[in-house]
């Protein structure tokens, strides 16, 4: 036993990092000691039924199952110590997610998460990702970390990467990057200065941009607003926890109790007021076209399906 003095002082010491000896957090989710976890272990299970149910049900329409190259694995982020696998989404909390990684992985680095600038979260250097194994590395990890990712219903994501990177100034990389292609495709009569610019594209431009099938034969979709789906890989590699933006609280902290740190780390909470809502997304949507919000719905139905998000209630789907 270790006494409480050192583990407050440094609950992230080397000498208490390893799990050795402890359940793993795989054991404690499928085989809860506590009645308490056992409860919401059925509601997981739901959601990873959910998960397979649509996997099969969608895999009769995919031509060929591919098969994950090491370059598909770049979002997964690995935590040795605590034998976990995080597949990171952006726009879904993945910033303080990415904080507590470093927190659990920093082996007493740091103990606060948010200590760690949001920037420095983003360093990929500072987390180890998946594809830096060999293929051997790779699927032992696979088969025994813990593998978990977060989700936020599809169109309200949408929107709120649509706010972050086209409706915030500092954001020019982004406008240079994505926003001049944009309106040159999507922009009858553009200005100069809008073309060179990038930086006031109109939410129904970026529509129209992502349904372009030019689009996605170009390249892939950003990070910010590719689907899940493609992101993840959630029909290859089979996720042991699906936690939820709107949960996302509940959800966080319970992995952390199965990783056997929630007694001394939390996950931060804060009350953003910029914070994307479902009314926000409602707004957003009511100036796009019938045929537009069909098959933007198209892109992302998978994403829908899978996490158990209903159609939303202002779309008026052809």
């Amino acid at each position: 036993m270790f006494s409480l003095r050192v583990m407050r002082r440094n609950p992230f010491g080397m000498d208490i990092c390893c799990r050795k000896g402890s359940r793993s957090p795989l054991q404690e989710l499928y085989n809860p000691t506590q009645l308490e976890l056992s409860n919401t272990a059925i509601l997981h299970q739901m959601r990873r039924d959910q998960v397979t149910d649509t996997c099969r049900a969608n895999s009769v329409t995919s031509r060929k199952r591919r098969v994950l190259t090491p370059n598909d694995l770049k979002h997964l982020v690995v935590d040795e110590d605590h034998e976990l696998i995080y597949c990171y989404v952006p726009k879904v909390a993945c910033t303080n997610w990415k904080r507590v990684m470093m927190v659990l992985t920093g082996r007493g680095k740091y103990s606060d998460p948010m200590e760690i600038p949001a920037n420095e979260a983003h360093v990929s250097a500072n987390l180890k990702t998946l594809n830096q194994y060999s293929i051997p590395e790779i699927n032992h990890r696979l088969k025994n970390y813990m593998k978990f990712l977060f989700v936020r219903e599809p169109f309200e994501r949408l929107v709120s990467a649509y706010r972050n990177k086209f409706t915030q100034k500092y954001n020019t990389s982004f406008h240079k990057r994505y926003g001049t292609k944009i309106v040159k495709r999507q922009r009858k009569n553009a200005t100069q200065e809008a073309l060179r610019k990038g930086d006031d594209v109109k939410f129904e431009e970026f529509v129209a941009y992502l349904i372009d099938p030019l689009t996605q034969r170009e390249e892939p979709f950003n990070e910010h607003w590719q689907t899940v789906y493609s992101l993840c890989h959630p029909c290859h590699i089979h996720y042991d926890l699906v936690g939820k933006y709107e949960t996302l609280e509940d959800d966080s902290n319970y992995v952390l109790q199965l990783a056997g740190v929630g007694s001394y780390l939390k996950f931060p909470t804060y009350a953003k007021s910029t914070k994307t809502t479902d009314e926000m997304t409602t707004e957003f949507f009511q100036n796009i076209s019938m045929e537009h919000q069909t098959q933007l719905y198209d892109v992302y139905k998978l994403d829908f399906l899978m996490f158990n998000y209903s159609v939303p209630s202002y779309l008026k789907l052809e």
